[in-house]
């Protein structure tokens, strides 16, 4: 059975940009590992990942990102049994919110500044849907390459 898990969390201030880069390059080994695809979207305070795979391995993956230290206000949007995945040409893929039209982010919220803990989840992955749509999700472990 697979499921996706949405969630956000809030980027404690000390974080840097090798924290980011060490947080992905894990997240692609152990999801390669454990048949879970998704996407992280890092903007100003926050991050947004959406997990898809086995119910299992999502909950355990879920769990562990849950203690870690280097995120706070860790929150589950959405959690649900899908049919098929929707990011599935990525370990993780990575978007950062300067990256992004600023039409996007005003068409899923209410100003440029996105805030993942005010939204609902549906808006947060019809976002998702529209930032991989539109090619600007970098990969790492890639079945796909950068798409666009």
């Amino acid at each position: 059975m697979l499921v996706r898990c949405l969630y956000a969390s809030r980027i404690l201030k000390t974080q840097s940009p090798a924290t980011l880069r060490a947080i992905l390059q894990s997240s692609r080994k152990n999801n390669t590992k454990n048949g879970i695809t998704g996407v992280l979207v890092a903007t100003d305070d926050s991050f947004i990942q959406v997990l898809e795979g086995g119910r299992a391995q999502v909950c355990q993956t879920y769990n562990q990102i849950a203690q870690d230290k280097r995120h706070s206000s860790v929150t589950i949007l959405s959690f649900e049994e899908i049919a098929q995945r929707s990011f599935e040409g990525w370990s993780m893929g990575e978007v950062t919110t300067h990256q992004l039209n600023p039409t996007v982010l005003l068409k899923h919220s209410a100003t440029l500044h996105i805030d993942p803990l005010m939204m609902t989840g549906a808006a947060v992955l019809a976002l998702l849907h529209e930032i991989v749509s539109s090619g600007t999700v970098v990969c790492g472990n890639s079945t796909r390459g950068k798409r666009g």
